[in-house]
């Protein structure tokens, strides 16, 4: 396996990077686990800021985001790990919004295995320590925003009952 087989900013590089950002923090401190926003700066990186959706159902949550980074999140994602892969679904789909302005989403499979460090329990691998790893999903990635108040809003579904929602309240502050 390689370790990180993908150019950190291409759009694979970016999907594995959150499954990776995901991965390092345990459960009680998680940004899919967490239903208010309190620890969505956790361990964020220094050229873009993730999002995170949940694990089924819909969340709200509040953060401040710096004024210069970009955004990068799943509408809809699956990662695989342990080497396995299932390939895209046919049936996902997903759609994402800034400030009720309809966001594109685009598909991307990250499907060259990758490195995880999970950190223990964490909801990724389950388990502390590396893992292989892919991931596929629909995403979406967006420009910084202005300083100020702002709302994005993703939701996605794998076609057969199963669906993510997620709102984010923003503060973007310079």
């Amino acid at each position: 396996m390689t370790t990180f087989p993908y150019k950190p900013g291409s759009p694979e590089g970016l999907a594995a990077r959150w499954v990776q950002w995901v991965a390092a923090t345990g459960p009680l401190r998680n940004p899919v686990l967490d239903d208010t926003g309190r620890h969505a700066h956790r361990r964020q990186p220094g050229d873009v800021w993730f999002l995170a959706g949940c694990f089924g159902g819909a969340v709200q949550r509040q953060c401040t985001v710096p004024a210069d980074r970009p955004l990068f999140f799943p509408a809809f994602n699956m990662w695989c790990p342990d080497g396995t892969y299932i390939p895209p679904l046919p049936g996902a789909t997903g759609e994402a919004y800034v400030d009720d302005v309809r966001h594109p989403v685009e598909p991307i499979d990250a499907s060259e295995l990758f490195e995880v460090r999970g950190a223990f329990l964490n909801p990724v691998t389950r388990r502390r320590g590396a893992v292989g790893m892919r991931v596929w999903g629909l995403w979406a990635s967006v420009d910084p925003l202005e300083p100020g108040e702002h709302r994005v809003r993703f939701t996605g579904t794998d076609g057969h009952g199963f669906r993510v929602t997620a709102m984010y309240d923003l503060t973007v502050a310079r």
